[in-house]
């Protein structure tokens, strides 16, 4: 975000045009290859599969997840809205006191600031979902919050 910080002061340099944004990168290559690692803290920390898509996008961000046989997340909930889209695999996710059963193909939502974990209800099958979330456009604001349940 810069050192700057704009105010109601500021309202009169706010342009009238665009200009084409130019990035550096506009594609992340093999996001689940097995070359892949600078995942694997956060796949530590959040003790199941995240693999991170690495793209210059301000607004949004996009993560692979995955659960291995009967694995759950740990309950969570956070300012920025969430949407899995599930690739593989049937589970539930548990978003405050509902109880919202998945399949490959659904697409779940989970509203901001609500309770919530996924688990795979397979005893032999792995699941994985794309999960889309507007935490960047909060982080470049200095609001994004997430908190996990005591374990």
């Amino acid at each position: 975000m810069g050192d700057k910080h704009y105010s109601s002061v500021d309202f009169g340099i706010v342009r009238d045009h665009l200009k084409p944004e130019k990035v550096d990168k506009l594609i992340h290559q093999d996001v689940m290859g097995l070359a892949s690692t600078e995942n694997d803290d956060i796949s530590e920390d959040r003790k199941h599969l995240v693999k991170l898509v690495d793209l210059p996008s301000k607004v949004l961000s996009m993560t692979i997840g995955g659960l291995e046989p009967k694995q759950s997340t740990r309950r969570h909930r956070h300012n920025y809205e969430t949407v899995l889209y599930v690739l593989e695999g049937h589970g539930v996710s548990i978003i405050e006191d509902q109880e919202v059963i998945w399949k490959a193909g659904d697409a779940v939502y989970v509203p901001v600031w609500t309770w919530h974990n996924h688990v795979n209800l397979s005893e032999s099958e792995n699941a994985l979902y794309v999960a889309c979330e507007n935490a960047p456009q909060l982080l470049n604001l200095g609001i994004a919050l997430r908190e996990e349940e005591a374990e």
